[in-house]
């Protein structure tokens, strides 16, 4: 082959990949809009006419009659477009985000979730992550909504602006380690191994963009050994990430440590073109305003939140009742990892 062909071959696999990306996003985009575009039509003959169920029922056998090589006309589908386009009127909301996410995946909204705005927060997540209909469903059952961006941290006195509105948004409060089981793990070491055995189950919890370096990472400063719980590195972020397990209640102590953890860190694993790395703290359970004043005045990026098993313990008892147990969202995991 004459010098050159190979990169020529794979810059035009790269184009034609891309290509066929952006065909079946026009192509998902279409479908969903063209299902809101059909509800309209039957929300509105319905609404001015007083037509019941049964003309559904017809208009699904009529429409398979007329288009035997389309799939989506059954009775129940033309109902989920109905209350699709009543649900979002506004053709422009429908337009962005929705049509940017499939459309098993816009009934997952509507069946689960009644707030629009809930729905459409996570409508773009899912645009913006990727997620698929078992990881949406996920999501919402865990109440990400609730969660996302609430831990503790001094980011905005520590990390450039820009820095620190990510890394806020990324961090969470509970974590939500179901996988590990429902037990109560008695030493933190079981539930380091738990996470590491459950690895993408794991990074899935913790979120886009986190890259597992290691788990009882070594530190050597001056003879003395120190070990990292668990290690990671941030895409986004262009930092290592300090994760720090306490199986207790955090103790002011623990932001001592992480910073030690941290200036290590910075000192024998960064890269010259890495920024300084952020440190996590995950505890059992935290006063907010020992949190506050452990923080306080310290120059390393530190964010504390808590961590649970379960997330019944976390919503209220109306709630409670709609979670999934661990074995479905196992089965659901591992069908989407598949």
């Amino acid at each position: 082959m004459p010098s050159g062909y190979f990169d020529m071959l794979g810059e035009i696999k790269q184009r034609v990949q891309q290509a066929r990306l952006r065909a079946v996003l026009a192509a998902n985009a279409a479908t969903v809009l063209a299902y809101w575009d059909v509800g309209q039509v039957i929300l509105a003959r319905q609404e001015k006419e007083g037509w019941g169920a049964k003309v559904i029922d017809r208009l699904s056998t009529d429409l398979r009659d007329a288009f035997p090589d389309m799939q989506g006309f059954s009775p129940r589908n033309l109902k989920y477009m109905r209350a699709f386009a009543a649900a979002w009127p506004d053709a422009e909301i429908v337009q962005g985000a929705l049509a940017q996410i499939g459309w098993y995946q816009n009934i997952a909204l509507l069946d689960k979730l009644k707030s629009p705005s809930e729905r459409l927060w996570y409508a773009q997540m899912a645009a913006k992550e990727g997620w698929s209909q078992p990881i949406l469903c996920l999501q919402i059952e865990n109440q990400l909504h609730r969660r996302q961006g609430k831990a503790q941290s001094n980011f905005a006195l520590t990390l450039p602006p820009a820095d620190s509105d990510l890394a806020a948004q990324i961090f969470k409060d509970p974590y939500v380690f179901d996988f590990v089981g429902t037990g109560d793990p008695r030493r933190e070491r079981e539930v380091e191994q738990a996470l590491v055995d459950h690895i993408q189950r794991f990074l899935l919890e913790l979120g886009s963009g986190f890259a597992f370096v290691g788990r009882q990472v070594h530190l050597e400063v001056e003879g003395d050994d120190f070990y990292i719980d668990l290690l990671f590195y941030h895409l986004r972020l262009r930092r290592y990430v300090v994760v720090e397990l306490k199986n207790r209640a955090f103790e002011p102590g623990d932001v001592g440590q992480m910073n030690l953890y941290l200036s290590a860190t910075d000192d024998l694993l960064r890269h010259p073109d890495d920024q300084p790395s952020i440190g996590l703290l995950l505890c059992k359970s935290r006063s907010k305003l020992v949190v506050e004043y452990a923080l306080r005045g310290m120059d390393k990026p530190i964010g504390v939140a808590g961590w649970k098993t379960k997330l019944v313990e976390a919503l209220p008892a109306d709630l409670q009742s709609s979670l999934p147990t661990i074995a479905q969202i196992e089965a659901e995991i591992s069908k989407s990892l598949s």
